[in-house]
Parts: C-alpha cells; structure tokens; sequence
C-alpha cells in the first residue's frame, strides 16, 4: 500500500480544475473594487528638511545603545535623509518641554550627517511616539 502512493504522484487539485480555479481567479479580480481612500495632498513629515525611512521590517529606525557596562544608554536613529542637524535641533527643543529633568539631561547630536544619537536617558520609546506623531 505504502509503495503505491509513493510511485503514483499527488497533485493539489486535478488538472481539469485547475483551469476553473484561474478562471474564477482573475473573474474575482476583474470584479468592482472599492474606490481607494482619497490621499492626503501634504502631510506633515514631507513639508521638513528631514525624512526617516522606516526599514526592512516596517519599523520605524530608532535602536538602542548600551555602553560601559549598563551606565550610558544612547538612543539612535537611522536612515535620516536630508537635513539631519533640523532634525536633531526638533528633537532638542520639542521632545520634552523646556525647562523639565529630561530636556536638561539630553544631548543630541548627528554623526556622518546621516544618524542622529541621544544620550543622558532611555528615551526610544519617547523617541518613537515622537517620530509617529510628525508623520514617519
């Protein structure tokens, strides 16, 4: 029994359905689709001197960065096209409220005009909220 169904090979469906199936495949994409929700003419993230592609994954760039044996914590963002020290200096002033612990912590800076690093707090979270809320 066992040596049967090993010489004899197993297809997913017939052939004479297999027709059938495409052609209820390309009847069902030939069929009324919804009008797509209408675009947004401009949106915040394309009126400023920096865009942050998101990566592979869909996700928004920001890591983090444990150094020294767990004493300094840097958050980073990647993937900054554009003006990346705008981008640093909006962070700087609008992050956290002026005049706060946090905003007297943090020390933001760009390296190769193409990543932007943060030190003096675990801030990624805060970074991503951040970033989301400006249209990234």
């Amino acid at each position: 029994m066992l040596s049967s169904l090993i010489a004899r090979p197993l297809l997913a469906c017939p052939p004479r359905h297999a027709r059938l199936y495409s052609e209820l495949a390309s009847a069902a994409s030939h069929s009324a689709l919804p009008d797509p929700p209408p675009q947004r003419a401009t949106s915040p993230a394309t009126q400023l001197p920096y865009l942050v592609r998101r990566n592979t994954k869909g996700s928004i760039p920001v890591y983090t960065d444990i150094r020294n044996g767990g004493t300094r914590y840097l958050v980073l963002i990647r993937n900054v096209e554009g003006n990346a020290g705008a981008l640093a200096d909006d962070l700087s002033r609008s992050l956290f409220p002026a005049g706060t612990s946090e905003a007297a912590r943090m020390r933001v800076h760009t390296v190769r005009q193409r990543h932007v690093v943060l030190s003096g707090g675990r801030w990624k979270n805060d970074v991503v909220r951040w970033l989301v809320q400006k249209g990234f």
